[in-house]
């Protein structure tokens, strides 16, 4: 787990000082070292900053052993160590300990066809100096980050955007990333600066001669129709022994470093489970760290201390009060780059404070088994009302009685975004509240936004545009209702805030391993038949059952509960005083898209909030303190 930057000149040589600026400005993703290296041609710069986790002297760039090829990773390759015999066996000869060289002696023996040979979260660019050709590619579920610009005659890859605008690119905001943003619909291509995008998840990039070339290399396959070839019988006890069992793997595989590896822990089945597997892979106790809060009603403490405890780990829990929150805000959504509508991103980068400070830089987390095993309700109740419900002519019924139904009644604000999904509101009315709670928000969001920049996206209905993108890549419209969710959230919201969680850990030098979101256990789940994950009435059964021999009682009968974080709406404590003194600022002020005395009229009117709209208006101003806070510190 490093950070990477990379500028390759089309015009004329590279500035090798604007490669060191970026370099610096990733000082925090790696504490431990720096190189930057300029080719021989003067056409290409790569830095590197380093985390020691396999290798103390794992320096990047590294060459191959003529020298054609250099390789700088971010990430973890797991499994490397076998790889690596294979590789020494044909001949290959390596430079470093460290697993990320396994990626440069991949992409000579295979090229592009390296990746599927790759397992981890990574991101990595190689550069071919004989074939003046750069090579770029992003992990398959998006983990590690990969952000990239043109500007003056020249391609810019880092693992941060701060690092980019660092090199030299302007830093502006980009109407359109910001517009997805607000209204629920990141676009996993974008940021939320002009210039500034994302290599996709499972995408590599292909660079030379000035022409720039994006291509998918992975993507979640349709499985068959939720039902099993005949030629093969699965009994849901056999899916139990082989979600341990790979499972299991997973985690073991992520146990492998040369550092002590510990665990993130909430008390729920996921971090439990990991945790419960982590403590079988070592002879003495796992770290375990826990983020609690002084406010009793959003402190999970007490169920993690349970778990640890039945796993014998050496738990420490780091302690929360609003001020540390508050105070803490700012940096978080700085080292972030998004926008955050709760306070769990300053509880992170505070969790992974504490964690750096107990002296680890490598921890596991269960983080994606939701996603893995249909543990969101909106996932559910899809699945439900496919399996209860909708027969191929319900659906015909449904669509055409919501064809004479008028969305704009029943959802006014949501079609005033997006008439696509204003109609799917009323075609598949599984989770009623959802949209209206959507709804509910986008009008808020509205009501603060000016109309200049409303009206510049009066014709362009994002939930369409994004439902037809990844239609187009993945002919999601085949697959089952529950799977077609899974695959928009992971393109999204997942995507792109959930994997914002990346930079908060890193910010303090912690790399966070997800084995749930191990790509070979994450396929083998999608072809299983959707009943075995959905079909019991408790949510991810499957998982509790295959997690049963390692995990106590309490932990495999609690139900889920969403992570929470304190709000800072109706305190009257040291976050509301922050969301006042940051919405009344200069930071705000300076936003071009924002009507500031709509703000100014919302925090006015606090002291009279409907408790019914509390969390609206919480998620609303913590959105508006974001963009204050990112207008100000880089003055966009």
């Amino acid at each position: 787990m490093c950070g990477i930057a990379a500028i390759l000149s089309h015009d004329g040589p590279v500035d090798a000082w604007a490669v060191r600026r970026a370099t610096r400005a990733l000082r925090h993703r790696g504490p431990d070292a720096e190189r930057t290296w300029v080719s021989p041609s003067g056409r290409i710069a790569l830095g590197h900053r380093l985390l020691v986790i396999n290798d103390p002297d794992g320096h990047q760039p590294i060459a191959s052993e003529d020298g054609r090829l250099h390789i700088i990773v971010n990430g973890q390759f797991y499994d490397f160590k076998r790889i690596r015999a294979e590789l020494e066996a044909k001949g290959h000869r390596f430079r470093t300990r460290s697993d990320s060289e396994i990626a440069l002696h991949l992409y000579e023996e295979h090229g592009a066809g390296c990746l599927e040979h790759l397992r981890g979260q990574f991101a990595f660019v190689i550069w071919d100096e004989e074939a003046g050709t750069l090579f770029a590619a992003r992990d398959r579920f998006g983990l590690k980050p990969l952000f990239y610009a043109k500007h003056t005659g020249a391609l810019y890859l880092a693992s941060e955007a701060k690092a980019l605008f660092a090199a030299g690119v302007p830093r502006e905001w980009d109407a359109r990333g910001v517009y997805h943003w607000l209204t629920a619909c990141p676009d996993e291509r974008r940021s939320l600066f002009h210039r500034i995008r994302q290599v996709p998840p499972g995408h590599l990039m292909r660079a030379r001669n000035g022409a720039v070339r994006l291509e998918r290399y992975w993507d979640l396959q349709a499985s068959p129709g939720g039902r099993r070839p005949r030629s093969h019988t699965l009994t849901f006890p056999q899916a139990v022994d082989q979600a341990r069992e790979l499972t299991e793997e997973a985690i073991r595989q992520r146990m492998v470093a040369g550092v002590p590896v510990g665990c993130l822990i909430s008390g729920g089945l996921d971090s439990s489970s990991v945790l419960a597997v982590a403590a079988t892979c070592t002879d003495g106790p796992v770290a375990a760290f826990t983020v609690g809060f002084e406010r009793r009603e959003f402190d999970e403490s007490p169920g993690a201390r349970e778990a640890a405890a039945a796993a014998n780990a050496d738990h420490t829990v780091v302690t929360l009060g609003d001020a540390d929150l508050a105070d803490h805000f700012a940096d978080a959504v700085w080292h972030a780059e998004t926008l955050q509508f709760n306070t769990h991103g300053a509880a992170r980068y505070l969790l992974s404070r504490g964690v750096r400070e107990a002296g680890y830089r490598s921890v596991l987390a269960g983080e994606g088994a939701d996603e893995a095993f249909f543990g969101y309700e909106f996932l559910r109740m899809a699945a439900g009302a496919t399996r209860d419900r909708f027969g191929p002519w319900k659906v015909l019924l449904r669509f055409l009685t919501g064809l004479l139904r008028s969305p704009r009644r029943h959802h006014p604000t949501l079609h005033a975004v997006s008439p696509w999904l204003a109609r799917f509101a009323l075609l598949l009315p599984t989770a009623p509240s959802l949209f209206t709670r959507l709804s509910g928000g986008l009008g808020l969001i509205q009501s603060v936004c000016t109309r200049r920049f409303l009206h510049a996206f009066d014709d362009y209905d994002p939930y369409r545009t994004y439902y037809r993108r990844c239609n187009a890549a993945a002919s999601i419209s085949r697959r089952e209702p529950a799977r077609q969710l899974l695959y928009l959230w992971l393109h999204s919201i997942f995507a792109n805030y959930h994997m914002a969680a990346d930079r908060l850990d890193m910010a303090h030098g912690v790399e966070v391993r997800l084995p749930f979101l191990d790509h070979h256990l994450f396929e083998h789940l999608n072809r299983l038949p959707l009943a075995f994950l959905t079909g019991h009435p408790r949510e991810k059964h499957l998982l509790r059952e295959a997690m049963r021999p390692h995990i106590p009682d309490a932990v495999y009968n609690r139900v889920k509960r969403p992570f929470m974080a304190p709000s800072a709406v109706g305190t009257g404590g040291p976050l509301h005083d922050f969301l006042q003194d940051t919405l009344r600022g200069d930071g705000l002020r300076a936003v071009p898209f924002v009507k500031t005395g709509a703000v100014r009229g919302v925090l006015d009117g606090l002291p009279n909030l409907a408790e019914r709209d509390r969390g609206s208006v919480d998620s609303l101003l913590l959105m508006l303190a974001s963009v204050a806070v990112l207008q100000e510190r880089w003055g966009l």
